[in-house]
């Protein structure tokens, strides 16, 4: 079995994607964080770091669910989310399939909310980040 990913979440655990029977895992896209959502993720604590890390890795081999969609009414804004007791921690992103090699989704900023609703301010500053990067503002 040849193994396709391995990872580590900074608490010393590593996490590692395999093929299995037969089954061809492809990468779809490479996840980049700006300064900010670093900055962010570093503050977590290790068990949202980890749920993070589990997620990003699924979006980049394809996979789908409710902890990364579009948001409705926007330009092309999605949502990571993870809930950790009773807070929602969301990343801001955007794709960006500019490149011919390589297909990226770019993280813009993170929150902390207590409900599902996303603020006008939040989606706001996500889609200008996603101007900025593309260069149309």
């Amino acid at each position: 079995m040849e193994t396709l990913l391995t990872f580590d979440v900074g608490t010393g655990n590593n996490y590692t994607i395999s093929e299995q029977n037969g089954m061809n895992i492809k990468k779809i896209a490479t996840i980049r964080v700006l300064e900010q959502v670093q900055a962010y993720l570093d503050e977590l604590e290790p068990p949202a770091k980890k749920k993070f890390a589990q997620i990003f890795r699924k979006v980049e081999f394809g996979f789908k669910g409710k902890w990364f969609e579009k948001l409705h009414d926007t330009d092309g804004i999605f949502e990571f989310r993870v809930s950790m007791k009773k807070t929602l921690i969301v990343l801001f992103a955007f794709w960006d399939t500019t490149a011919d090699s390589e297909t990226l989704i770019i993280c813009t900023h993170g929150i902390n909310r207590k409900t599902q609703k996303t603020s006008k301010g939040d989606i706001e500053r996500a889609e200008k980040v996603k101007k900025d990067y593309f260069g149309d503002s």
